[in-house]
């Protein structure tokens, strides 16, 4: 699950709204702000875009047709937050009344500590799976978001989303344009739909983190490449990860090959350190940049690629959460959580 935006020297978790946190990295010049285009999602802009939705959904486009083929994504109607039975333990964030935030300094973990962050890093890759095979031509993003919740509720452990800030539901369902955090809700699944499911979970006090797109029915051609490049694109960025290695090769890998291929690279969303904390430093970014700090052995972090078809530029809806492409074009998200082994990397979220 990705973190964003900020408004002066400052990062903003994309799921905070416009809240101060702490980061040790300098980040008031990655991010560039068009002040003649407001709407834009950025890291310098406010999180609030009053009558948004109204904007994007009136009745002249509400039935707007993409490419000839899918019509312009909608906000559905969302359900009442589930409950969590009072045994399961639950991250200090969701009983706080102060917001969550991006956590200074590395999580390096102890021997116990690696135990537990695969042992969360298992269960959400196979919740992610599970969620995947839900996905066909008439289920609705809330379904696969009531089954997510009790999958995870079985097995012991906290749906991370759910309460994180005001996030509603247990996990996010972001479909065609969508770049991420879809809030689940009543609209169902289209034949050559691509969702982006996005599944945190918190087991024994250590988050794992993870996502994948997966296919609807019939998918086109195009919008294949898009998922199949975006996942080859994350695959690249870990086999170069290990002890001593520049965060910054991260971004150049993936962006050398989304270049290639054309497709545009979402900058405002970022991966993040997670274990004990749910976004934590490093901030990792997924394009070319010069920004230092180098792998530190037994760290945890995530990386989470997202890519385009056309524009890059995110716009948030009314929600404050979901956050769309601004032409409709299509996009696709794979993430994992990787622990940084003498080795190189090890995928914590791989079944």
């Amino acid at each position: 699950m990705a973190a964003v935006k900020s408004l002066q020297p400052r990062l903003i978790s994309s799921f905070l709204g416009d809240r101060s946190i702490r980061s040790t990295q300098p980040l008031t010049h990655l991010f560039r702000f068009d002040l003649g285009r407001r709407r834009h999602v950025s890291m310098q802009l406010s999180r609030t875009f009053s009558g948004l939705t109204d904007l994007l959904f009136n009745r002249r486009n509400e039935d707007e047709v993409i490419d000839g083929k899918r019509k312009r994504l909608r906000p559905g109607n969302v359900s009442p937050r589930r409950p969590v039975p009072d045994h399961i333990i639950k991250p200090p964030y969701v009983d706080s009344l102060k917001a969550p935030g991006i956590s200074s300094g590395l999580e390096v973990h102890d021997k116990k500590g690696i135990e537990c962050m695969r042992a969360s890093g298992k269960l959400a890759a196979k919740v992610r799976e599970y969620a995947g095979t839900l996905v066909k031509p008439g289920v609705t993003t809330d379904e696969i978001d009531e089954a997510v919740h009790n999958m995870i509720i079985e097995n012991g452990a906290y749906p991370s989303p759910l309460g994180y800030g005001d996030f509603p539901k247990s996990v996010c369902t972001s479909v065609n344009e969508c770049i991420c955090h879809g809030i689940p809700d009543s609209r169902p699944l289209e034949d050559g739909d691509i969702i982006n499911i996005d599944v945190t979970v918190y087991l024994n006090g250590y988050h794992g983190d993870t996502s994948a797109t997966f296919f609807c029915g019939n998918v086109d051609e195009k919008a294949k490449k898009l998922v199949e490049v975006t996942k080859e694109s994350l695959d690249r960025a870990i086999s170069i990860c290990g002890p001593g290695v520049e965060y910054k090769k991260i971004g150049k890998i993936i962006h050398d090959l989304a270049d290639k291929h054309k497709y545009g690279v979402v900058r405002q969303f970022v991966g993040h350190g997670v274990g004990s904390v749910f976004h934590a430093d490093p901030v990792v970014l997924h394009f070319r940049n010069n920004e230092a700090g180098r792998m530190v052995l037994n760290q945890t972090f995530t990386i989470e690629p997202m890519l385009t078809i056309g524009s890059r530029n995110p716009v948030m809806w009314d929600d404050n959460w979901t956050v769309v492409t601004e032409d409709a074009s299509l996009s696709a998200q794979f993430e994992h959580t990787i622990l940084i082994t003498k080795d190189g990397a090890e995928i914590l979220t791989n079944c």
